[in-house]
């Protein structure tokens, strides 16, 4: 039988992509994980490991969606291909149990790697150039700033807070938040 697997990294990704390539390549059933492909305990992964039988294909569409890490992918390719598993990476080919093929995973799995460790050391070095700026804040930008929670502070003298959000479009929360804020500094 020929089992797909599909994976992304966060609930906001779309796996659609992954799951079309996957039907096209004739897979019968296709198991699919919103998750962190850093961690091997990725839930419907391991259940793909329990399900997979001698003579069975697993399908990718890519090899950093199987394993993030080489040594990882290399333990799960032989774990396989001792239980008589084909393994076949879209953008890559069959890799097949022999010297050669073993060979080729283990290089393209260290590139995946290699790739991988790449981005978060260039996300990195990126925060710590913008962090020498004085006025960077890490995380998401404020929607406010700091005069239009001052005006809506001020509004809030004479209108209840229900009115303030639907005039200046400032939450009800963020105003809560700004008045005790101010509060804290003036005591």
């Amino acid at each position: 039988m020929k089992y797909g697997y599909a994976r992304v990294s966060t609930q906001q990704q779309d796996l659609q992509s992954q799951l079309n390539q996957l039907t096209n390549e004739g897979c019968e059933k296709i198991y699919q994980d919103k998750f962190t492909g850093t961690k091997r305990d990725r839930p419907e992964f391991n259940k793909l490991l329990d399900v997979l039988e001698t003579g069975d294909t697993l399908v990718i569409t890519k090899l950093d969606r199987f394993a993030r890490s080489t040594v990882d992918g290399i333990n799960v390719i032989k774990e396989l291909f001792g239980r008589g598993v084909r393994v076949h990476v879209l953008n890559m080919g069959l890799v097949e149990d022999t010297p050669t093929g073993r060979l080729i995973f283990n290089v393209m799995s260290s590139f995946a790697e290699f790739e991988r460790d790449m981005i978060v050391e260039r996300t990195q070095e990126g925060k710590a150039i913008a962090r020498l700026d004085p006025d960077f804040k890490e995380g998401r930008p404020k929607k406010f700033n700091s005069k239009q929670i001052a005006h809506g502070i001020e509004l809030l003298e004479s209108m209840t807070y229900k009115q303030v959000e639907e005039k200046t479009g400032i939450s009800k929360s963020t105003l809560i938040r700004a008045v005790r804020e101010k509060r804290t500094v003036t005591e």
